[in-house]
């Protein structure tokens, strides 16, 4: 059994341990931004290839008392980097956390390459070249208090980036986000989805991917375990063809998004035919006045703008009362979630909210807020 830990936004913590359980993961724990878990390779691609929610899976390698640079070079120098690096190989080291000595995250990370370095100049007489972009191996270093933590990096690029979004609008939602926020308000795939603000697209298609059993994985280009010394190609090609084999054919209930601006609409089709769903989800361009609910019942959900205006002339507070207006006169029967980093905005709505969920938008503080609609 190998340790892992999986990060994730702040807040998120209990969320993950939910999903890795699910996964198959073993004596799973909360930790800060993330879990740590257990598990064979099996569960690593797994992990990597079906999760929605953590940026990046680590797989623990050493963890040592570390106080000084020196301390740092001496322990991270004890690993035999031969089993997971070769000269032929490039790296990258990203460093997080400090401790008093150790309180500048490029100089860590500079410390460890050297040590690692040195060790295969020694051992090969050549080394590892640093690719900071896409590295064969990615060493993750990570300290606190008085102690250091080393992992390889499963994932390569963030698990957020699925891939099939090259196409996005302005200030976009992290996929992950997104996926979280359908997690939290515990939208069940035999309800209708609808975005009346769905930009390009991000909310309906994690919806959309969730309701058809769709690994968010099976669009990344790679990842980054894939260029390990160890790694099982034919585990991995099984686990992709079991993933493709188990989608579901048709959604159970409908999924849409619309949006006043027709460029972001242009994008979320184009992102829709990336997931190979664009037959199974409907966009439309449509402004939020002319908005009424296709079905008697079901959940809406959106983020709309909460910065300080909306285009150049339009009021946001106005903006966020019309968004009330239309949910209390046109969805009744139906639950609305909405994502505000806005406490003013959000009382404009002019509707009672039944439950807000505590949530970071990056790093800003955020409210899921749920409405009853009657």
């Amino acid at each position: 059994m190998n340790q892992y830990f999986a990060t994730v936004a702040n807040g998120l913590e209990p969320l993950i341990v939910e999903e890795l359980e699910r996964l198959g993961a073993h004596s799973v724990k909360p930790g800060f931004r993330g879990a740590a878990f257990e598990g064979d390779r099996t569960l690593l691609y797994r992990v990597n290839l079906w999760a929605r929610l953590p940026f990046r899976i680590l797989m623990k390698l050493h963890q040592f008392p570390c106080q000084s640079a020196d301390d740092l070079y001496r322990c991270i120098q004890s690993i035999d980097w031969s089993a997971y690096l070769t000269p032929d190989l490039t790296l990258a080291v990203d460093a997080t956390g400090k401790t008093e000595q150790l309180n500048h995250t490029h100089f860590t990370a500079l410390q460890v390459k050297n040590a690692i370095v040195n060790q295969q100049q020694e051992m090969f007489g050549d080394r590892s070249s640093v690719e900071l972009q896409e590295p064969d191996v990615r060493i993750n270093v990570h300290l606190d208090r008085d102690g250091c933590t080393v992992s390889l990096d499963s994932s390569g690029n963030s698990l957020h980036r699925r891939g099939y979004r090259p196409a996005v609008g302005a200030a976009p939602l992290k996929e992950s986000l997104a996926a979280a926020l359908i997690q939290l308000s515990g939208w069940q795939s035999e309800q209708m989805f609808y975005d009346p603000l769905c930009g390009s697209g991000t909310l309906p298609l994690e919806a959309c991917l969730k309701s058809l059993n769709i690994a968010p994985g099976l669009f990344r280009e790679r990842f980054g375990f894939e260029t390990w010394l160890d790694c099982d190609r034919d585990l991995l090609d099984h686990l992709i063809q079991e993933a493709k084999s188990s989608q579901k054919e048709a959604l159970p209930a409908p999924i849409w998004g619309s949006d006043r601006d027709p460029q972001v609409i242009e994008q979320a089709i184009a992102n829709a035919q990336n997931c190979g769903v664009s037959d199974q989800i409907w966009f439309s361009e449509m402004e939020l006045i002319d908005v009424v609910a296709p079905t008697d019942s079901g959940v809406v959900f959106c983020n709309p703008p909460y910065g300080e205006r909306l285009g150049r002339d339009s009021d946001l507070g106005a903006f966020y009362k019309q968004l009330g207006d239309v949910l209390k006169q046109r969805f009744k029967g139906w639950t609305a979630f909405i994502l505000s980093g806005n406490k003013e905005l959000a009382q404009a709505i002019g509707l009672k909210s039944s439950q807000r969920i505590p949530v970071y938008n990056g790093t800003l503080p955020c409210q899921l807020m749920k409405y009853e609609l009657y």
